[in-house]
């Protein structure tokens, strides 16, 4: 990658979009370009932390394992989004394990740089802040599903987010599911053979239809009431 490049990588986050020219080249130039294959680990809870890092391409997914293997997914983030910002402020060590779901390309960022950056550039620190309250807001609603929903109610969501995310949530909405019921299963804080039973019960009922990797929704309301989502909240892309 070019400079300029890495400038455009580190201005298209959301916590360096609002940095200054200077700040967004000190850190483009101290920036170390890595490619990770599919499957490939960056870094495992608890290593030592030296700074974060930034989504060029592809995409990268954060997760915890328990001590019998399993895994529980906490987010899964793609280009222009960031990794490991905690540990940039309090010292700490990484608290997930980070693998690349895809060939992707990232840019390492040393703690060092960024905090000189945040100091230099107000902007750029309140847009940490915002990331922050974001992940802090992802792990209260993860805290929350898994210890008030069951696996219908958090994979019927989660179906309707998908839906959302790949255009209008209707009768008829389809897209392909995003991971293999493994992952699924990692996501909601379950095992594959429960999402699998769960969705040829939503399938069984008529709220779904799968075909290969492809959901069909053909019942909104059926699979908002499992979600148990307010029908009359809009979604939206």
């Amino acid at each position: 990658m070019t400079l300029e490049d890495r400038i455009d990588s580190l201005r298209r986050t959301q916590l360096f979009g609002n940095a200054s020219a200077q700040a967004l080249m000190l850190l483009a130039t101290h920036a170390v370009e890595r490619r990770l294959h599919q499957g490939e680990i960056l870094f495992v809870s608890g290593d030592p932390a030296r700074g974060l890092y930034v989504v060029v391409s592809g995409s990268l997914r954060a997760f915890r394992e328990s001590e019998e293997g399993r895994e529980q997914t906490i987010h899964l983030e793609r280009a222009g989004a960031t990794f490991a910002e905690v540990p940039v402020f309090d010292d700490g060590p990484y608290p997930s394990t980070v693998v690349a779901e895809e060939e992707s390309v990232i840019l390492f960022l040393a703690k060092e740089d960024v905090r000189h950056c945040l100091v230099q550039s107000p902007e750029a620190a309140l847009a940490a802040l915002g990331v922050l309250a974001a992940r802090l807001r992802k792990v209260a609603l993860l805290l929350e599903q898994l210890s008030l929903q069951d696996v219908t109610q958090r994979l019927a969501a989660m179906l309707i987010e998908e839906a959302a995310s790949h255009g209008k949530v209707e009768d008829g909405a389809s897209f392909s599911l995003p991971d293999s019921h493994q992952r699924i299963a990692a996501r909601l804080g379950s095992v594959r053979e429960v999402v699998s039973r769960t969705l040829h019960r939503l399938v069984k009922e008529q709220i779904i239809a799968i075909h290969g990797h492809r959901i069909i929704v053909l019942n909104v309301a059926g699979l908002q009431a499992k979600a148990k989502i307010d029908s009359a909240k809009p979604f939206s892309s």
